[in-house]
This record gives structure tokens, sequence and C-alpha cells, in this order.
């Protein structure tokens, strides 16, 4: 009981003589400029962050005179870091307190808290905090591993930068990056292409909606999901990609309907066929506030020969059947007053001619949300009747 009280006294004492500094710490610390968050920031600023990660380098905490900061030991006791404390009395150092230069978003023991989400790194009032995702977030594909053909083999460039050369015997899937591009259709480039020709290999996703730094293919995954990586290896570079929905309710806006109808000059089954590539080009299409996406890439369509598809008289081959499930999804998006998309015609034959059927549409957003193409069929053949809605993701 006694030693309990000894030590109560003895901090009571500290506490008083540490009250007492602090006019005079203030005076001196005025003479010195105070550390910047960014200082202390374990990663760069702008890199996306789940909450737990450890986003502050206790190393790069700066240490001060506990003179300077007599208020530090006080919290110190506050907090119950009795070793700390001890340490700060023993060495004449202390270090400048978390909350000091970091927000609510960090917290005493330096890691991200209190949000859901990938969250990013960022100073706002002078404090390190973690800012939460807004309650949506988008970014674009965009090209990450370039792989350069030379004379004995491949060189692999990340971000610009030179990451590894491959010779030609070593080429392999364990070589060769292919989530995008298969190793059968690589090595039929490297097979015609010419030394100093370049293939995109993988890619991250950049121009992302708030300001963060791009996330890197590796990353993907861990901040964003797998359903987001396997979103952007359906669709082609440049298209927008919804990475966090935190919608609390989602709505069909509009819907339309067409039907394929029966036109035997240009054989019917292929239309068919066709009608159904349009729809599997365009199922799940999402596509962002304020931005403009095609379809799916990859999808075939198979070619009609109609005498009518050139100003020439020589006809060609065209893509029959897409009409249809282009009048469907035009006419849903459009209900809600979205623009034509691009690379379609706002009559009957739907399709622009010189237009691919998904990746060379592009519908684009205007509205302030983010909304979903569904499609499906109904039957088959001439009877076939191909279905869309619109869906649309609300706070």
């Amino acid at each position: 009981m006694v030693n309990l009280k000894k030590s109560l006294l003895g901090i009571l004492i500290l506490i008083i003589l540490a009250v007492a500094m602090y006019p005079l710490g203030n005076m001196i610390e005025d003479q010195f400029p105070p550390q910047k968050p960014q200082e202390i920031a374990s990663m760069d600023l702008g890199n996306t962050v789940m909450a737990g990660t450890k986003v502050v380098d206790d190393y790069r905490v700066r240490k001060t005179s506990s003179i300077y900061h007599p208020d530090y030991l006080i919290d110190l006791i506050y907090e119950g870091k009795y070793l700390k404390f001890l340490t700060a009395l023993t060495t004449g150092t202390v270090e400048t307190p978390f909350q000091e230069i970091t927000g609510k978003t960090i917290s005493s023991q330096g890691t991200a808290q209190g949000f859901e989400g990938p969250g990013y790194l960022t100073v706002q009032d002078d404090k390190l905090v973690v800012s939460p995702p807004d309650t949506f977030l988008w970014g674009f594909i965009t090209p990450y591993t370039i792989g350069v053909k030379t004379k004995t083999g491949l060189e692999i460039r990340e971000n610009g930068e030179t990451v590894k050369t491959v010779s030609v015997s070593d080429m392999s899937n364990s070589t060769i990056p292919h989530d995008y591009v298969s190793f059968k259709n690589f090595q039929k480039w490297y097979n015609k292409s010419d030394v100093g020709d370049n293939i995109t290999l993988d890619y991250q996703i950049s121009r992302i909606s708030d300001g963060r730094n791009p996330v890197s293919p590796p990353q993907i995954v861990t901040y964003f999901g797998a359903e987001v990586k396997d979103y952007m290896e359906q669709y082609p570079s440049g298209t927008p990609v919804l990475v966090y929905n935190g919608a609390s309710s989602q709505q069909v806006v509009s819907s339309a309907v067409d039907t394929m109808g029966s036109y035997p000059e240009y054989d019917d089954n292929t239309r068919a066929l066709n009608g159904k590539q349009f729809v599997s080009g365009w199922n799940g299409t999402i596509i962002p506030p304020h931005t403009a996406s095609s379809g799916k890439d990859g999808i075939t369509f198979y070619g009609v020969y109609d005498k009518n598809a050139s100003g020439d008289g020589k006809g060609g081959y065209v893509s029959h059947g897409a009409c249809p499930p282009g009048r469907s999804m035009r006419s849903a998006v459009m209900k809600i007053g979205l623009p034509l998309p691009r690379g379609m015609s706002g009559g009957f034959y739907s399709v622009a001619i010189e237009s691919h059927p998904t990746t060379g549409i592009f519908v684009n957003n205007t509205s302030d949300f983010p909304v979903q193409i569904i499609m499906w069929t109904q039957g088959n053949g001439a009877s076939m009747r191909i279905y869309t809605q619109v869906i649309q993701f609300l706070p």
C-alpha cells in the first residue's frame, strides 16, 4: 500500500512538473517546424489501403525532447504506456503521439480503421488519414505489362520499366503473363510480328474516380475482389470498371423487348446465333456514371453475305441478326434518357454496318449513378425474343 502511494505521488509530481514545463515547451517548439504527416507514412500517398493495414512507419515518427512536450509524457501515462514513459524519461526524448499528426481513420498503433472497402492514404487538414471510398468507385482498364519482341526473345516491361527478358526457348505459360492473351495466341503474335513490335499482356486500373494512385495487376484482387479481375478480362482496354459498389439498393429503371423475325435470304439460323452472341456480349455490362462503355471483347459474330452490304455493288459479309437485340438494348437505355449509343443508328437497322456489335458500340451513361445492362433470350430461330433491362444502382 505504501509503495502504491509512493508511485502515485511520483506520477503526480511528474504531471505537475510537466504542466509547469508546458509553456516553456511551446515557446521552444515554435523555433522548429512541425513534422509533416506524409513523412511518417509507410507507403506513398494515394495508395489503396484496407482497414487493418499498417500505414504509419514508427521509425519515421520524429522524437522530440521531453522538455519541449511534457504534454506527450502526460499522454503516455493516460494511455498506460508506462514503458514508453520510462524510456522518455531516461533518454530525454519522446515520440510525437500519432493523434497529433493522424486522423480518426488511423489508430494509435498506426493502422487504418473505421471504414469499409478500399480506402486510400492521403493528407487532410495537416493530418495523415485514410480516406474511405465513395459509395461508387471506378477506374479504367489500362496497359501495364508490355511484351516487346527482340532478336532473341521477349522483353517484358511493367509500367514502362523492363523487369525481365525471356528467350525463345524459355517462353511458356509460366514465363509469359496469360490472363488476357492465351499463350497460344501469344505464340501466333510472336511468329508474325517484327522485332520491336509490342503486345499488351496485363492491365492495371488507373484514372480512378477519387484520384487515388493506379492499382497494379497483383493488387486488383486483393483490393477490389476476384469479380473485378474477371470483369476486366472480358472487356477491351479503356473500358471503365466499377471496382467498388456500396449501393444500398438497385432497381430496374427500364426494359424493352424485340423479336428476331424471319429473313430467310440472310439465313435465319445464323441470324439467331448472332443475336445470341450480341446478348452474350452485352449482358452484365456495368457503366459507371458519366462514362461510356462498349460490350465484351472476344465475341465472335458470323458473317452472312449481303449483296447490298457495300456501295460498290459487290456486296459483302455482315453480322446479320445483331440488329434485333441492338434495337432492344437501344430502346432500354434511351428510355431512361441516355443518348443514342455510338456505333448505332436510330432506325430499324440498329447496328451501323461498320460497327462491331459489341466492341464497336458505346453506351454513354450520362446519369449520376451506375447502370447495368441485363439481356437474355427466349425461344429460338426467327421467333426468338430478346429482352433487355437496365438496372440502376443507388446510394
